[in-house]
């Protein structure tokens, strides 16, 4: 009989928040402590603004703009936090200790199985505050006086369809690294490099296109494309797309290609890395 994948995936859900809600203390911790460390970036980056109209000349990254820009690397980055780290993370262990013969068992899809069995709701937090933050910075642009933000549907339907674009990329880059542990047997690493990698994205694309970043800009943009995982949706809501860089109305396009391009590059070496795995019990 095919899988509900719906259901199991409610499943998985509610089972994830019964285990978090029996050691509620720790949920809380682990929450308010993510508020506090975003909240403390986000009055690192209003201090930054005492001293600067914008990030760079003529980009179109001002201080409420940027704010969205900040606002949206935290929605991103809660989602792919809550429902796909913690199962990645732990794609090395299932290796070790067999697991995975459990796993490739069970009449369902192995990647859906492996990327979704935990969901860390207290990741949500950040998906919280990002929102918030995200209004409040619109709020401030629609009633500036020069050039007051002029909201339209097609802004509230691509905003969130270019979030999902952006994590999407995020979890096929996650997948391939988490993969990497059949052919490495302990892949112990993945938080690291992950931290490596998406630390590129959290900035403007607009820093790198100068000097020595442009080596930088060309591997993020279209051969890791993780810079425009938080550009683009970012770009959208805050419309520097139509400012300083309209030169940059590609990037949808350009997103778009690049989501279903590395959502099946992802599940080409997914699958070949379970190609290549051999039982526990082999």
């Amino acid at each position: 009989m095919h899988p509900n994948y719906f259901r199991v995936f409610l499943t998985f859900a509610r089972n994830s928040l019964v285990r978090d809600m029996m050691f509620r203390a720790n949920f809380l911790i682990e929450a308010i402590t993510g508020l506090a460390w975003a909240c403390m970036n986000l009055g690192f980056y209003w201090i930054v603004f005492e001293y600067t109209d914008s990030i760079g000349r003529e980009t179109g990254w001002g201080k409420y703009e940027f704010f969205v820009f900040l606002g949206t690397t935290w929605i991103v980055n809660s989602i792919v936090q809550t429902f796909f780290m913690p199962n990645l993370d732990e794609f090395s262990e299932l290796i070790r200790t067999g697991g995975l013969d459990f796993v490739l068992l069970k009449p369902i899809d192995s990647q859906f199985l492996i990327s979704l069995r935990k969901i860390n709701w207290s990741g949500l937090s950040f998906l919280g505050l990002g929102g918030v933050t995200v209004w409040l910075s619109i709020q401030q642009l629609c009633q500036r006086a020069v050039s007051p933000w002029q909201p339209d549907v097609g802004t509230f339907i691509f905003y969130p369809l270019f979030i999902l674009c952006g994590v999407t990329v995020l979890y096929s880059l996650m997948i391939c690294l988490a993969a990497t542990s059949v052919w490495l047997g302990r892949n112990q690493t993945l938080y690291d490099f992950w931290f490596y990698i998406t630390n590129f994205s959290r900035y403007p694309m607009e820093i790198y296109t100068r000097g020595w970043g442009l080596p930088l800009y060309f591997l993020f943009t279209y051969v890791i494309p993780v810079l425009i995982v938080v550009n683009v949706p970012a770009r959208i809501m805050a419309q520097p797309i139509y400012g300083g860089a309209s030169h940059r109305g590609w990037l949808p396009v350009f997103m778009l290609c690049a989501t279903v391009i590395t959502f099946f590059a992802s599940r080409w070496v997914f699958n070949r890395s379970l190609s290549a795995y051999r039982s526990a019990s082999s």
